[in-house]
Formats: structure tokens, C-alpha cells, sequence
């Protein structure tokens, strides 16, 4: 399984505009449901749920939210790059400008946490966060995240 596997080149947001923690996971849950016909209201419910848990932040100005949907068909992945970066609650306290969303379907287990894995460790390497930061079109940003990682894992 791939990056590409996960996000398709239109679920990519180039320059994603919001003010807040809250705004950003209504925006990228309106882009979600949009692509894959899950209602808006739950993809945002999931994804508010999942942070009451904790911040899903990873650090470095990068935030992985994620969910599972009863009706979702199959693991899904959009990525958004923030035109400001936004206060994310993290744990290394640097605003986020990176979010890449996960929505599993509700039995996916491993496979969802194979995705989140995967996502982690490519959103890790500072040689790609940087080439994704420095993207400026959703066509530059897809061909980022779809470079074979640097080291097998």
C-alpha cells in the first residue's frame, strides 16, 4: 500500500485557508464526504471525537487526523497544506501546516493502522515535508507523496 493508494490527486488541497484547529477538520470533513459520499456531519463528528482523545498532531507541523465510518467502503486519505499554519495542540508546541486525514471503514484494523503508519513515517522525513511545503500546486504535492520512501522499511 502506497500513499497514492490512500489520497487521490483530487483529494489533494493545495492551499487549504482556515483559522483553527475546528475550521480545519470542518473544511477537510466537507472534502471528504464530497469525495467519498459519507455524510459531511459524521466525517466531522469522527474526526472531533478523535481529538477529545488527544491531538493528533505528531509534531514538526504535521497533524494526521483520523476516523473510522461504519459505511466507508475502503481506507481513504486526503492532504492538506495550510496556507498559515494553525495552532494544533501539539505536543512539541509548533502550529501545524501539514495535515494528512485518514478515514478507515469501521471493521479495517490493522490495515488502518498499516495507513496511519505509513503516513507517520513519510510526514517524519524533514527532506519531504520540506519538498511538500515548498509544492504549490495539488499536481506538485501528489508527485511528493507519491515518491517511493527513501529507506524500506
Amino acid at each position: 500500500m502506497t500513499i497514492t493508494d490512500l489520497a487521490a490527486p483530487e483529494a489533494i488541497l493545495p492551499a487549504l485557508r482556515v483559522n483553527s484547529k475546528k475550521q480545519a477538520l470542518q473544511e477537510l470533513a466537507a472534502r471528504a464526504a464530497l469525495l467519498t459520499g459519507q455524510n459531511e456531519r459524521s466525517v466531522f463528528e469522527v474526526l472531533l471525537q478523535r481529538e477529545k482523545l488527544g491531538t493528533t498532531a505528531v509534531g514538526y507541523g504535521v497533524a494526521i487526523p483520523h476516523g473510522k465510518l461504519p459505511k466507508l467502503e475502503k481506507l481513504f486519505g486526503l492532504f492538506a497544506r495550510l496556507e498559515r499554519p494553525i495552532d494544533f495542540e501539539a505536543m512539541d508546541g509548533q502550529p501545524v501546516d501539514l495535515i494528512f486525514l485518514l478515514l478507515a471503514p469501521e471493521g479495517a484494523g490493522a490495515d488502518h493502522l498499516k495507513a496511519l503508519a505509513r503516513i507517520a513515517r513519510l510526514l517524519r522525513d524533514q527532506e519531504v515535508t520540506k519538498k511538500l511545503r515548498a509544492s504549490r500546486d495539488a499536481h506538485a504535492i501528489y508527485s511528493v507523496l507519491a515518491l517511493p520512501p527513501a529507506s524500506a522499511a
